[in-house]
């Protein structure tokens, strides 16, 4: 019988199938697959033996081709990445949503910027942040979990295909799973008053099906995310509004950042170039500046 892994705790695998009208079998792995170095991942069709039809445990026999892997989270088979950050409450760390965004890019992947809790916040605001991530390449989606507004948009660009949910804890992912798939029943936290942030409420990469075809991969809220093995000379090319000015900059090899006759700062100056993603640039070309080689 043929499968989606769902989910990996302690060795043990659940397995989604269609052909078996939605069961779920726990199954685990042939030890060949350690003989081999080869570790099923969340997200691998796989070939499984059923052992106890009544008590839905199986053997997976066989790890199917992949067609794409992420290290971080680590799964297999995704078709695109679907960010997800609140506008207010917690208020949103640019720096950190540009982070997912090179991370996704660097591992093959396109991106929808989604927005959840729109409800809360002023049209400027939504507007602002619409043309900032539009002109880097990004879908962006403005959508309300607990109003259900924008959800049917959202169930398109969902539609046949594995999408990995990434974002930072507190920002209502668990919730939007929800509305998507009401019987997901995905555990919700609270926002700290304190801090403002969302307590971790997934704390391992698990798939859900939507319906036919289409899965939603929940993965653990990150707070941080360390930057990535470039040179800081690469890290332009994750900006790619900067390439329509950056190529008439008076020196090739420009930076955009102190030299002199540099279009990506005049069209900056001039509104064309986003002023947050232009200060998230700024800041990890230096982060990257003072990373050690070794």
């Amino acid at each position: 019988m043929r499968g989606k892994i769902i989910k990996g705790i302690a060795g043990f695998y659940y397995v989604y199938t269609e052909e078996g009208n939605g069961k779920v079998y726990e199954c685990k792995a042939k030890g060949i697959f350690r003989k081999e170095k080869r570790k099923p991942l969340v997200g691998d069709d796989v070939l499984l033996e059923v052992l106890e039809e009544e008590g839905q445990k199986g053997s997976i026999t066989e790890l199917l081709p992949r067609r794409s892997e992420l290290i971080r989270p680590a799964v297999a088979n995704i078709d695109q990445a679907l960010i997800i950050f609140a506008i207010v409450k917690p208020e949103p760390n640019f720096n950190l949503l540009d982070r997912f965004l090179i991370m996704m890019e660097q591992q093959g992947l396109g991106s929808i910027v989604c927005f959840n809790k729109q409800d809360l916040a002023a049209p400027e605001e939504r507007d602002g942040l619409r043309q900032a991530y539009e002109a880097c390449g990004c879908r962006v989606l403005f959508i309300s979990a607990k109003e259900r507004e924008g959800i049917g948009e959202l169930r398109k660009l969902l539609s046949g295909k594995t999408t990995v949910a990434a974002g930072p804890s507190g920002v209502g992912k668990s919730s939007l799973i929800n509305c998507l798939n009401p019987s997901a029943g995905m555990e919700t936290g609270d926002i700290s008053r304190k801090i403002a942030r969302g307590r971790h409420t997934t704390r391992h990469s698990e798939i859900i099906a939507l319906h036919e075809n289409t899965y939603i991969v929940d993965t653990p809220g990150f707070t941080s995310l360390g930057l990535f093995h470039m040179e800081k000379e690469e890290l332009q090319g994750f900006y790619p509004e900067f390439q329509e000015y950056g190529k008439y900059c008076r020196f090739a090899g420009c930076a955009h950042l102190n030299e002199p006759g540099c279009r990506v700062k005049d069209a900056l100056q001039e509104g064309k170039i986003s002023q947050v993603r232009y200060r998230n640039y700024q800041a990890l070309y230096q982060e990257l500046q003072n990373t050690r080689k070794y």
